[in-house]
């Protein structure tokens, strides 16, 4: 599937508004491979998604599916009140800390049902079940992973192809397992750190992602033995995106630094360094969906301070052009890379 792609590049599937099918469908038609989030979205509106990408382009696409942890037992009272607090400056309500499954087992079997080309699990493992009866329907199964230990655990239940994931990624960071002590959840590699590692623990097609913005990124990690490489960050500032207006503005600025947290969803994440990041991080729990139902209107206010502004590390390098002129830039960089490094060496 990913050998074939014209242009090596997917834009990562990101949830909470910002991939849409738009999105999915101009990077497809520019010879890339576009995702859906199923994240925070009902079953109907997944369906309607589907639908609308499959009346934008005739090309493949994929949608992504986050995994349901275990319940947490962190004790979130404490913040709650703090998260309580804020809501009260900004004119919210604090929304229900409650745990659910995303409606997973729907979204899965919506999935399986329409027959998507491509399926990627993030958060956990799918069952190994499932992952058969995607197979049997053709669709490939990726699954993101962070570690050597993950990748194995993902070839085991037979995993086509493994998105490794970075720490420079922005968003949500792919851990199966929130340690709750570590800024990241667990160790933590740069993205061709843990292409290597992973590569050396299992012999799956791996996809690497994370603070890839310009084409000589992608160069750098196909010929590291990746065989695509997937950008979200990239994309957020296109016109087809679904990002926030506040958000827009401070990637343009590129003036904030970007950190991890669990402060807005009690899970892992990287963005822009804002008010609401600094004030809650020390205290915020390892309990995810619960704190990021929590927090969820406080966010949705709009205000820049309170908002979460999921980026990656190199996100200033980032532009604001169509999905479909980045896909196309990226693969002229990814040429001139190429193209320069055999000139180099080629020399007598």
């Amino acid at each position: 599937m990913f050998h074939t792609l014209a242009v090596p590049v997917i834009a990562a599937p990101m949830a909470g508004g910002a991939s849409t099918p738009e999105l999915a469908a101009a990077v497809s038609d520019a010879g890339g491979l576009g995702f859906l989030a199923a994240g925070y979205v009902t079953v109907e509106q997944l369906a309607e998604k589907i639908k609308r990408t499959r009346e934008l382009t005739s090309a493949p696409f994929g949608v992504n599916l986050f995994v349901p942890g275990t319940r947490p037992t962190a004790d979130i009272s404490s913040y709650v009140r703090r998260v309580t607090q804020c809501a009260d400056k900004v004119g919210a309500v604090p929304g229900d800390p409650r745990w659910d499954d995303d409606n997973y087992g729907a979204k899965l079997e919506l999935v399986l049902a329409l027959r998507v080309p491509v399926v990627s699990f993030t958060f956990g493992l799918p069952d190994a079940d499932d992952v058969q009866r995607f197979k049997a329907a053709g669709t490939t199964v990726v699954v993101t992973v962070t570690t050597p230990s993950e990748a194995r655990q993902a070839q085991q239940v037979g995993a086509d192809v493994l998105c490794v994931q970075g720490s420079d990624a922005g968003g949500h960071r792919g851990t199966f397992t929130d340690d709750g002590i570590s800024p990241g959840g667990g160790e933590l590699y740069g993205t061709l750190a843990a292409l290597r590692l992973v590569q050396g623990a299992v012999d799956l097609p791996v996809i690497a992602t994370g603070g890839l913005v310009h084409g000589a990124d992608v160069a750098a990690v196909l010929a590291a033995g990746a065989v695509a490489a997937q950008l979200g960050t990239a994309f957020l500032g296109c016109p087809e995106a679904g990002t926030a207006a506040p958000q827009r503005e401070a990637l343009r600025e590129g003036a904030r630094r970007t950190a991890l947290t669990r402060a807005f969803s009690g899970r892992p994440a990287r963005g822009l360094v804002n008010r609401f990041l600094i004030e809650h991080t020390p205290h915020a729990p390892a309990a995810y969906p619960n704190v990021h139902h929590l927090t969820r209107p406080v966010r949705a206010t709009g205000e820049l301070e309170v908002m979460s502004l999921w980026a990656g590390t190199t996100y200033p390098l980032a532009t604001a052009e169509p999905a479909g002129e980045v896909v196309r830039r990226l693969n002229e960089e990814l040429l001139d890379a190429v193209n320069s490094l055999a000139r180099r060496f080629s020399r007598g």
